[in-house]
């Protein structure tokens, strides 16, 4: 179990000798997180997560096998909107193709807490974790359970009359504690390795950088929700302008960042930008102060990710949004989070 590091001095060495096998797992987590982020967007563009009506965190682990479980899941498939203003007529093997890959989804989640609640409980046994660190451990397994609840309360908002998608506010709320839970286990992660000597960093340029390419995605969230990458797919100008002419014409104000579309694709062209202008400056500002080691590394990483993740931004928005380019854009965009938060760490050791 955790242990206090004053009151146990050789448990928090046996401890130390275990914090790479920590960190090393916690970066597995990571990857699968990013699996997971990845799936959900491909699952949203192809309209499969209303496909499944119920939330069994349990039962729901088991495919269907007979005939008669599939037309039940069918059949409650067929009462909701999206079915009779979308998928009207398209049969049984219509369902399963959708069906398969939310069902996927959910599975790829019961693995991810699984994978995590094991070696959690084998570290907490073999004593291998400290008190603060066996509790921050604890919180995330709490904060991954409550990222399940929050998916189905999501899926639910798509069972509403006449609506054939989810709630754009409850994806982003959604999407925003995967990021805070990926975020929080790549940092915890990168504390448990071993920290090198402090050296000259552009700590603030990357403090505004991690900011921003969080701020970016989220936005990118409030795209996918509305489907606005779907209009204005031309780059740079909007319908032949830099700022599209309906821009500001909801009331309140306010609710154009998240509503008009016009606005909510501009928005989130402009913080891609933006992000990318800061991004460059942070690494040249890094280099030029003679980083070295790891946070080179890193700052290398983010300047190659946010070029690729902006020509991936643009090639997505030409050619229509296809599902291919739009699922690596949404991963795409946790690998810009990674190197960011990753020089972020190295600069402050």
């Amino acid at each position: 179990m955790p242990f206090d590091v004053k009151e146990f001095p050789a448990a928090a060495l046996a401890a130390e000798r275990h914090r790479p096998y920590v960190a090393g797992w916690l970066f597995v987590q990571c990857g699968m997180l990013l699996v997971m982020i990845a799936l959900g967007g491909a699952t949203r563009l192809t309209g499969s997560g209303l496909s499944i009506m119920e939330w069994a965190p349990i039962m729901g682990a088991l495919p269907p096998w007979s005939d008669t479980e599939w037309q039940r899941l069918f059949a409650l498939y067929q009462q909701i909107p999206q079915y009779e203003l979308l998928h009207a007529g398209f049969g049984i093997d219509g369902f399963k193709h959708i069906f398969w890959l939310e069902w996927t989804h959910r599975l790829w989640g019961r693995l991810i807490g699984i994978a995590f609640l094991v070696p959690l409980l084998w570290f907490w046994a073999r004593g291998a974790l400290t008190k603060r660190l066996g509790l921050r451990l604890a919180g995330l397994f709490v904060l991954g359970g409550l990222q399940g609840a929050v998916g189905w309360f999501m899926v639910a908002s798509g069972f509403f009359p006449d609506s054939t998608a989810v709630s754009p506010y409850r994806l982003v709320v959604h999407l925003t504690l995967a990021l805070s839970l990926y975020a929080a286990m790549l940092w915890l992660g990168l504390s448990l390795v071993p920290s090198q000597i402090r050296q000259a960093a552009p700590r603030g340029l990357l403090r505004w950088t991690a900011a921003l390419v969080a701020l970016t995605i989220l936005a990118g969230g409030f795209v996918a929700g509305t489907h606005a990458g779907f209009i204005y797919n031309t780059f740079p100008l909007m319908d032949g302008t830099l700022v599209p002419s309906g821009y500001g014409e909801l009331q309140p104000f306010l609710r154009n960042l998240t509503e008009n579309l016009a606005a909510v694709q501009f928005d989130h062209r402009l913080l891609a930008t933006l992000t990318a202008l800061l991004a460059a400056a942070a690494v040249a500002a890094g280099l030029c102060q003679g980083a070295a080691g790891r946070l080179r590394a890193a700052l290398l990483a983010l300047a190659l990710a946010v070029g690729v993740q902006y020509l991936l931004g643009i090639a997505t928005l030409l050619w229509g949004v296809p599902v291919s380019l739009a699922t690596l854009h949404q991963a795409a965009a946790v690998l810009v989070l990674t190197a960011a938060l990753t020089a972020l760490h190295a600069a402050r050791r």
